[in-house]
Formats: C-alpha cells, structure tokens, sequence
C-alpha cells in the first residue's frame, strides 16, 4: 500500500474526520446502546473553573508529558474527541484521527492514608460540599488539594495509558487529547474528579465536620462528655489533632453560674414560713384581744 507523500498518510480535513466519527459512534450506539459523550468547549480554552484549570496546570507540571501535551491541546480544542466516559479509576474515550482511536487511561485510587491526611488537614476548613465543588476554597484549602504528588491529583506513576493507534509512544496525541478532555469535563462536573480517584467529597465535610463538632462541644455541668477523642476518631475514621486549650470542656469559671439553686432556698426554708405564720398569730391574738376589750366595755355604759 502506497500513500504517497513520502510513506504519509493523505491529510483528512478536521471536519471530514469528525463527520466519520460521528457515523462509527452512531453504528456503536445502535449495535450496543452506547452513548456518546463528546468533548465541546466554549471557545479557545480548555478549561475556565476552578477544578478544569487545576487538572491542567497539574498535567503540565510534569516533564513526563511536556513534550506530547501540545498535539493534545490541538486535538481537543477542534473536537477529535468524540466521546469521554470517567468512572471509578478510569477513562476511556475516543478520539478521531486517520481513523477513531479507542483510548484506555487507568488511574490508581487514591492511597488511603493520603485522602485521610488530606481529610484531617481540612477538617473546619470548608464548609459546605457546594463550596467545595465548586472550587470556592481558602488559598490554604487549595494548596492541600492540588499540591502535586500529595493532592487529588494522580501523578504520572499512576497513570497507565493505552491508544489503538501505531505510535509507540504512550502518551500520543490522542491520550493526551484525552487527558485534556478530563479537564473540560471537570468544569461541569467536578464530581467526577472524586469519582476518578474512588474517594467521596462529602467525607470532607461530614467527618470532619462532624469530627470538630463532637471535640469541641461543652458537655453539661456534672454530665460526662458524650464521646472521648479515641471514640471519635474510631467513628469518624479520621485522626484528631490534640486539642488546644480552647476546646478544654465545662470550664471550672463557668460552673458557679449553673448553680441558682442556693440563692432560692431561703425563700423555702420552714425558718422562714414560721417567722411568717408567728407575726399572723400575734397580728389575729392582737386583734381578738381588742375585740373582746371593747365587748366587755359594753355593758358597764348601759
């Protein structure tokens, strides 16, 4: 087979390659039911929120890929990438060159000791899982999450890739079309981010959150702390910083205020009643007394 052009294959015009990528999708879909999810930006740029951007700056900060990344920017941007699925630990997609090329990306879970040092060192830090999602942290937040190697994203190490295509090298345009893809859906769906790594957002807040809350509630006067620290730590499944002194309960200043009791008492007392009935008795002797004064007076001026 010659193609002439010095062994190259003919150039195929972006819209021609598309339009054929769309009828080899439209065949899948109706053999398999699949459906397709492209890859459509608004504009020039890849990605414009907060968790799109983060996941590019983080595949550019590796040398690993600085040198395939440009090829994938092109790609995406003209929409070769025809359809991108995120699951738990994957992504596949396919993107349209010469012909429509099946990608594989694998993505090792997240190590549970980093998500739990993750989780402790933004326990109180956000607020709501809303704020989280999109992206509306505090710059100390930020830098926990999307710190390389230590942070939500996977590092090269992590990532196995795989394209149907004749280049030998892993990262082809195509997978790095793909990687970019990523970065644009996280703009809609930062979700998937989480969803990729095999963690839950909500422990975020939920745990620590909740976490906090028990630590730092002041139990009732005479009443024992509903959990200790080992108890929270073991049902929240985080690891609790030694509080500080601000979060020591039932503070020894604050006790004589829930004692009123004594002051009431006197009013109570029998001591009390009994002076109280003894100035009526005298009062009524005194008054009986005159009563019967003024009768005997009675007769005598008859």
């Amino acid at each position: 087979m010659s193609w002439g052009n010095y062994g190259w294959r003919p150039y195929v015009p972006v819209a021609q390659r598309r339009a054929k990528a769309a009828r080899e999708l439209a065949k899948l879909a109706k053999k398999s039911g699949h459906n397709a999810s492209p890859v459509v930006l608004d504009g020039r740029k890849i990605a414009t929120t907060f968790w799109g951007k983060a996941w590019c700056d983080n595949l550019e900060a590796y040398s690993d890929y600085a040198n395939r990344l440009p090829r994938g920017r092109t790609y995406v941007r003209n929409g070769s990438v025809v359809d991108l699925q995120i699951a738990k630990g994957s992504v596949t997609a396919r993107v349209s060159g010469s012909e429509l090329y099946r990608i594989t990306i694998k993505i090792k879970p997240l190590a549970p000791s980093l998500w739990q040092s993750i989780q402790t060192e933004c326990a109180g830090k956000i607020d709501s899982l809303i704020e989280l999602l999109q992206g509306k942290l505090s710059s100390a937040v930020m830098q926990i999450v999307t710190r390389r190697e230590h942070g939500l994203f996977p590092t090269p190490k992590e990532i196995n890739l795989d394209c149907s295509c004749p280049d030998w090298a892993d990262l082809c345009k195509h997978v790095a079309a793909s990687l970019y893809g990523v970065g644009a859906k996280l703009d809609h769906n930062p979700g998937l981010l989480f969803l990729l790594r095999g963690v839950d957002p909500t422990d975020l807040i939920s745990k620590a959150s909740a976490a906090e809350a028990v630590r730092q509630a002041t139990p009732t006067a005479g009443v024992a702390p509903a959990m200790s620290e080992a108890e929270v730590a073991d049902v929240f499944g985080i690891e609790l910083e030694p509080a500080s002194d601000a979060h020591v309960p039932a503070p020894p200043a604050a006790a004589p205020a829930k004692r009123p009791a004594p002051a009431r008492r006197p009013s109570r007392k029998p001591a009390t009643r009994q002076k109280t009935s003894a100035i009526a008795r005298t009062r009524i002797a005194l008054a009986t007394k005159a009563v019967r004064t003024k009768a005997r007076k009675k007769p005598g001026k008859a």
